[in-house]
């Protein structure tokens, strides 16, 4: 934990630096894909598909 208290604006940074790459895969349609995938995986799983 010490180390969290002494980097704060690294730890912002990296934050920021994930929301943007969530971001950019949001808007590249991505998450349709993996959506698809998870929902295939878990019926799969399941048995229903």
């Amino acid at each position: 934990m010490d180390f969290y208290r002494n980097h704060k604006s690294l730890w912002l940074w990296g934050v920021l630096i994930g929301i943007f790459f969530l971001g950019t895969g949001y808007l590249c349609g991505d998450f349709g894909v993996i959506w698809r995938k998870a929902v295939m995986i878990c019926m799969e799983c399941i048995g229903i598909g």
